[in-house]
């Protein structure tokens, strides 16, 4: 993906968020990788959205689309305002239940693009040392984030300076073994972790989604 391009689909993540309606609220949105680090093109784009509970339910309306569309879970975990606005986008676990990380995809990112897209109720530096220090203690290195991101909206709104400076290619980061080792992990296993970070994106192809529960 050239530049251009995934910064037109950050902006368009970043409209679709301040508009809504959204499957479930989100709290942030964060990029990270690749575009962070201001290349040109881009392997990927790597997006971060810190999603909240549903927490104003609409049992009936859920049960209605359920009859209608056959997706339960509508108004318990993923919101019916957006449903029944976009039944199309609607996406469901192995269960049949509505899905909130595969709905917010559908929602947000293009099923044809080279992004991922990372679901988590915990924000985004939080789940990165979590997700850091249960590496180490496991040896499942490929599920590390990388550190290097960018926070373009929290707090219930984007951030015009960070998105400014993500557009100049104006930020800099040292690199992912530096920045693992920053976090607390030592040169060799920060030699190691980077470089399952980058043969598991290399695997990755068209959007891909992952949900994460803290």
């Amino acid at each position: 993906m050239n530049r251009a391009s995934a910064l037109e689909r950050i902006e368009a993540i970043l409209d679709t968020v301040e508009t809504g309606p959204l499957p479930v609220p989100v709290q942030e949105v964060w990029v990270y990788g690749d575009v962070a680090l201001g290349l040109d093109p881009i392997d990927r784009l790597d997006v971060y959205v810190s999603k909240d509970l549903l927490l104003r339910g609409d049992a009936e309306a859920g049960e209605a689309f359920a009859a209608e569309h056959g997706v339960k879970g509508i108004g318990k975990t993923v919101s019916a305002e957006w449903a029944e606005a976009s039944p199309e986008l609607v996406r469901t676990n192995a269960s049949g239940h509505a899905a909130p990380e595969n709905c917010l995809a559908a929602a947000l990112v293009p099923d044809d693009e080279p992004t991922h897209l990372e679901v988590c109720n915990a924000p985004f530096e939080q789940n990165v040392r979590r997700r850091l220090d249960v590496a180490l203690d496991r040896g499942a290195y490929d599920q590390v984030i990388d550190p290097r991101g960018v926070c373009l909206y929290a707090e219930g709104r984007r951030s015009v300076e960070a998105l400014e400076k993500l557009r100049g290619g104006e930020l800099a980061f040292p690199t992912l073994p530096e920045s693992l080792s920053m976090l607390g992990a030592d040169e060799a296993a920060a030699t190691e972790v980077a470089d399952a970070i980058t043969a598991a994106r290399a695997a990755q192809s068209g959007r891909s989604v992952r949900g994460d529960v803290v």
